[in-house]
């Protein structure tokens, strides 16, 4: 007899829809073909193997149905399929850190711009934003065929069409440079850099997750949840991707009102802090984040006085 567990995952944002076990009755009835997929553990709960990229998949499309009323949405083999939990995680965060400077309100309004860099194939941080709080985004990659992947999404969901616009960096080296142009104002930048510094590096990390997954031991990795080389990697690996970010986002002090980041690997933050000192940063927040055993946060910071904090905010009408 199978069993269906509620409790409560503490570990997730107050707000965030998926801090209870998944439901997969209502989910199938989302998502049809995720009846294939699921499965009664040995604690007679229901789940998923989540080491198999076509059962994640099966269960983002059911989840984005159910939470978000995407009814259009797939990406290309091979491509970064998300854990839905923990971005919307990311996106409840950034809402909160928008209230601190909003008088405690949370603003909910298409006139909150958000900038996605490296929005990938699955357009995930715009699709939740816009869901949640009625945010719009500017989506960027350097991988063209993910932002024509994005486009697809949008015009297979109607409510999107107005509220994410999208943007190619033809300069790989670069992360701000051609993206925010003079006359651009946003509320907050959003970024989940490349991890890893080599795609050795990144095969090695998911052979051991997915060993950790995985009862049966393998030495030939398939990526559960996908991820092409920049998704992935990057030279200098994620500390080498934040500095880079961060001595470019001084180029821009007036034109955001907070710049952030996922870090994952907590020896980094040292380097960071040093970072954002070094180029005149006048608050920093550390936002931490878990989910499950992973353990992530948030870096945040901006250049605007309390001052001109106040003059971003009425400026952008939040």
């Amino acid at each position: 007899m199978k069993t269906q567990n509620s409790s409560e995952k503490t570990s997730f944002h107050p707000r965030n829809p998926h801090r209870f076990r998944y439901d997969f009755e209502a989910l199938i009835k989302a998502n049809p073909d995720l009846k294939n997929f699921v499965h009664t553990n040995e604690h007679c709960i229901e789940t998923i193997d989540f080491s198999n990229p076509e059962a994640v998949k099966a269960l983002n499309k059911a989840l984005l149905v159910s939470h978000y009323d995407i009814q259009n949405w797939d990406i290309p083999t091979n491509y970064l399929c998300p854990p839905i939990p923990g971005r919307a995680d990311y996106i409840h965060y950034i809402a909160d850190l928008l209230a601190t400077y909003n008088n405690g309100i949370i603003p909910e309004s298409e006139t909150v711009v958000g900038l996605d860099i490296g929005i990938g194939a699955n357009c995930i941080y715009p699709i939740i934003g816009n869901s949640a709080y009625g945010w719009s985004f500017v989506g960027t990659d350097i991988d063209e065929k993910a932002l024509q992947n994005c486009k697809k999404i949008i015009a297979d969901n109607p409510m999107l069409i107005e509220a994410i616009s999208l943007q190619l960096q033809v300069e790989p080296r670069f992360i701000f440079k051609n993206i925010i142009l003079p006359e651009d104002k946003f509320a907050f930048t959003i970024c989940n850099p490349p991890f890893h510094n080599s795609p050795e590096e990144a095969a090695k990390s998911a052979l051991r997750k997915m060993n950790t997954l995985n009862d049966k031991k393998t030495s030939n990795p398939i990526l559960n949840f996908g991820g092409q080389n920049a998704e992935l990697w990057c030279s200098g690996g994620e500390i080498g991707f934040i500095t880079q970010m961060i001595y470019e986002s001084a180029k821009y002090p007036l034109q955001c009102l907070w710049f952030t980041t996922l870090v994952s690997k907590k020896d980094n933050l040292k380097s960071i802090y040093k970072t954002l000192g070094k180029v005149g940063a006048a608050d920093i927040k550390t936002i931490d984040m878990a989910q499950g055993q992973k353990i992530s946060r948030i870096v945040a910071w901006t250049f605007l006085s309390p001052k001109q904090q106040t003059e971003m905010i009425n400026s952008l009408n939040l």
